[in-house]
């Protein structure tokens, strides 16, 4: 049986942002929690993998990843393939490949999932996009380093997945002005007294648009992990203790 994948209408390649649904982990990470370090089972996480693979039609050594830290760093994933599942390949919280046939994720369960697609020079970019990240940019990081690959950033194509929206996402009122005063008005919603509501992902959208991304080349999934307990982990609604999500794309172009 497949595992349930959300795709964008915009991305020419084989990608996916998975559910929680589809695997074989137990409560509280039921079923296809993705992530090695929340306390799940390891041999679960690696079914897990397996069944996701199967579904992708990429063999699990073909899987790239990163050891993810909130920050702005952005690698190139490696070419080579072993076996079994590759450990992360670094620290960072973005990640790129040009190698056919490989695939690269990031884990979420309420940050930003971004996927971006190079049409020209066959790359795929997975980018891991939390508040902190978000702050730093690490958006325009991905952009720039496909860029300096040859890439031009007027025909990348870019899609953020399920994550924490504004409808759930509260914040203080000093991080919402924040992020008002870096990326101008409109980004967040006053609810009482000193908290706010953030639209994490309009961040993201404006960062693309500002490298040189089209509007009409950045597609939302507007999947919210934090009000579909059934279909999504959230870390915030879950109080830490959830499973992680995959988002991904393979360097497969038809």
């Amino acid at each position: 049986m497949d595992v349930p994948l959300l795709t964008a209408s915009l991305l020419p390649v084989p990608h996916g942002f998975t559910t929680r649904a589809g695997g074989v982990s137990d409560a509280p990470f039921a079923s296809l929690n993705l992530g090695l370090s929340v306390g799940d089972r390891p041999e679960a996480v690696a079914e897990n993998f397996t069944l996701l693979a199967r579904t992708a039609g990429i063999p699990v050594s073909a899987w790239w990843r990163v050891s993810q830290v909130h920050g702005d760093a952005v690698v190139q994933a490696p070419s080579e393939q072993g076996e079994g599942l590759p450990p992360p390949c670094a620290t960072a919280d973005a990640l790129w490949t040009d190698t056919p046939g490989h695939a690269v994720g990031v884990l979420t369960a309420d940050c930003v999932p971004l996927l971006l697609v190079d049409p020209d020079g066959r790359r795929v970019a997975a980018v891991h996009s939390g508040w902190r990240g978000t702050a730093a940019r690490i958006a325009a990081r991905a952009v720039e380093a496909l860029v300096a690959q040859g890439a031009r950033p007027e025909r990348l194509l870019a899609a953020t997945g399920p994550c924490i929206q504004r409808c759930c996402y509260q914040v203080s009122g000093e991080l919402a002005g924040r992020f008002d005063a870096e990326f101008g008005p409109g980004l967040t919603t006053v609810v009482e007294g000193s908290q706010a509501r953030l639209d994490l992902v309009e961040a993201v959208e404006r960062t693309l648009r500002a490298a040189g991304l089209r509007a009409g080349n950045v597609q939302r999934l507007p999947d919210c992990t934090a009000c579909d307990a059934g279909r999504f982990y959230s870390h915030r609604r879950d109080a830490g203790h959830t499973g992680r999500h995959l988002s991904f794309a393979v360097c497969d172009f038809a």
